[in-house]
């Protein structure tokens, strides 16, 4: 998902091409950036731009949802379990209710369908083997869809700014429709100072099979959707599916809306919404020191700064037959306590049976790393073998710093 973020609207088809040996060992849980909201919150922000999607109400307890539910005064009510990963229609409770998604027509059943589901764990194909805790429901009117369409805008760095993508094939991965029918997905280059015009989004809504009246109100959805994008400083909205409802609606049911991490500083009630319950600890403490983390399966550490020299030095470790235990990238500007601060997080995964640093000294100075490495050494008692290489800027100058650390083997330069 990261993959398409940077590469826009030719991202998904990118994807397809982009499988790393050392992927496989990815841990199977909802692909994150720094912020993630629940699906409620996505739908709130929606809402406040005046885009339209379902009435709905939040619940934390068995009684609210069914208070909510008589609210909606609706003839048919979706329960949905509020948790950041996918799949949740065919997970299964620890409490032995299947599904986390649920429809009725009787309130009644909300609140006995909500006592199955608050303070349980549900499990899906990308939570972790012990599920999540469910701790908020969405207790939402069900709209009988007439036909289902893919809309999205993001950022594509190929025509320097925001792209609409859509397709009249929605409700379904947009990655099978671009590998299949191709000629299904339809896209309109946005001006970042002129916005979307009326022709663009009439365009792209006839290109999603509306007709008559609703070609307008699905144009105008559309323009709606950029506006929330603009506001919240978003790098994606992805619509899926934008729905038609036999009473002549063109609703939001389904949204993932991925924001710019620089843009923290003006976004703080959006930020201040995200959801860390769910985050792994690592990755929010490796977050809290400015390092990119991702845990993996396998049994040997990775130190490395660059993301590509990252992702290239799990594929070489997995092409010799071991298994990269994380993704861990420093960046450039490292200091020595990030380093102390990155080797406390290795140290820490009791799978570690190995540590390899691989350095390029360009921006980051070979020293700094080599200091804090030492520093970590002493202090950590480092019990794994530890294997460094370091090139580059100061790099000759670092080979003192080893003669106080043991299980330490420095690759010649």
């Amino acid at each position: 998902q990261d993959r398409c973020l940077a590469d826009g609207a030719n991202g998904f088809l990118a994807v397809l091409q982009f499988k790393p040996k050392c992927l496989p060992h990815y841990r199977k849980r909802d692909p994150r950036r720094w912020l993630n909201l629940q699906e409620y919150q996505s739908k709130k922000l929606m809402q406040e731009s005046g885009v339209a999607v379902q009435r709905f109400y939040v619940a934390d307890t068995a009684s609210e949802a069914l208070e909510a539910a008589k609210r909606l005064n609706a003839k048919e009510i979706v329960l949905k379990a509020q948790i950041l990963a996918g799949g949740r229609g065919k997970g299964v409770f620890d409490s032995g209710l299947k599904g986390g998604v649920h429809l009725t027509k009787d309130p009644a059943v909300v609140g006995e369908l909500a006592n199955k589901m608050l303070g349980f764990n549900l499990t899906t194909k990308q939570t972790p083997k012990e599920g999540v805790k469910v701790k908020t429901v969405m207790v939402a009117e069900a709209l009988d869809i007439t036909r289902e369409t893919y809309f999205a805008i993001l950022m594509d760095r190929s025509f320097n700014g925001p792209v609409m993508v859509g397709s009249p094939q929605g409700g379904m991965d947009i990655e099978e429709v671009a590998a299949s029918t191709p000629e299904l997905i339809f896209k309109e280059a946005i001006d970042i100072f002129e916005g979307v015009r009326d022709d663009q989004a009439l365009r792209m809504a006839a290109n999603l099979g509306f007709k008559g009246a609703l070609q307008r109100q699905a144009a105008d959805q559309i323009k709606r959707l950029y506006d929330l994008f603009l506001k919240v400083d978003a790098t994606q909205v992805e619509v899926n599916p934008l729905g038609e409802t036999p009473e002549g609606q063109v609703v939001c049911f389904d949204a993932k809306i991925n924001f710019d991490d620089n843009a923290e500083f003006r976004q703080k009630n959006v930020f201040a919404m995200d959801d860390m319950t769910e985050a792994d600890p690592t990755e929010m403490a490796a977050a809290k020191w400015d390092l990119k983390y991702i845990g993996l399966d396998g049994n040997i550490a990775c130190f490395v700064n660059g993301a590509g020299l990252a992702m290239a030095t799990c594929d070489i470790i997995d092409l010799h037959g071991g298994k990269p235990a994380n993704f861990l990238d420093l960046g450039g500007g490292v200091k020595e306590k990030q380093v102390y601060e990155a080797f406390k997080l290795l140290t820490a995964d009791p799978k570690v049976e190995a540590i390899l640093v691989n350095i390029f000294g360009g921006i980051v100075n070979c020293a700094i790393i080599a200091n804090g490495i030492t520093k970590a050494c002493r202090e950590l008692e480092l019990k794994v073998p530890l294997v460094v290489r370091l090139e580059g800027k100061t790099a000759l100058d670092t080979h003192q710093h080893w003669n106080t650390c043991t299980k330490v083997f420095v690759l010649p330069l």
